[in-house]
């Protein structure tokens, strides 16, 4: 992997002047509600309990096979579990089901398994690799937390102009919605300090 090519992959995800669309949030309430439930298990009472809300959630039909994969890969690569090979296994079975999965969910699900790779590999502190899978997130789904893991890796890499280019390309370029959540990560994240 080159990491101009990779440069080169962000500059295009996020585009020209043309406008920018933000995309659709493709969760419902009963879903967010879920997971939000789940991570306040797990700070709580921890990663066996998290794991059990999920299994819960998914069999009450609050969240669907995928997202059941999803949540339990977040918990897996989670600081205090750092179970990597866990959570590789799941997003690869994440990316699998999701194939199946209609549009626009099938991108949606397939970027949120690329982000997960990402984080196992930024965890692990391979940068570069987790550019290149948070760049694969990015061309997929541009969201504020895509943007925020691309400007992080690069960060982390010592390319912290590039880094600032691409805030301020977001600050000039996209929604003010879009803004303010990026604005929100950069100022709560401690991987983005550097751009405050």
């Amino acid at each position: 992997m080159v990491y101009a090519d990779i440069l080169e992959r962000i500059r295009a995800a996020i585009g020209s002047d043309e406008s920018y669309i933000v995309p659709t949030n493709h969760l419902e309430a009963r879903e967010r509600e879920a997971l939000t439930g789940v991570m306040q298990v797990f700070e709580r009472v921890g990663a066996s309990a998290a794991r059990q809300e999920v299994e819960a959630a998914h069999r009450d039909g609050r969240i669907d096979h995928i997202l059941r994969l999803s949540a339990l890969g977040v918990i897996a690569a989670h600081p205090d579990v750092r179970d990597y090979a866990e959570a590789s296994r799941l997003a690869s079975a994440q990316e699998f089901a999701a194939l199946g999965s209609p549009e626009p969910r099938r991108s949606v699900y397939v970027a949120s398994a690329h982000r997960h790779r990402g984080v196992i590999a930024f965890f692990m502190e391979r940068y570069e690799v987790a550019l290149e899978r948070f760049t694969s997130a990015l061309e997929r789904e541009r969201s504020a937390e895509n943007l925020g893991n691309v400007m992080a890796a690069l960060a982390r890499l010592g390319d912290e102009a590039e880094a600032r280019a691409l805030r301020d390309r977001i600050r000039t370029h996209f929604p003010e919605a879009l803004v303010e959540a990026v604005e929100a990560r950069i100022a709560l994240d401690a991987d983005l300090r550097v751009l405050r």
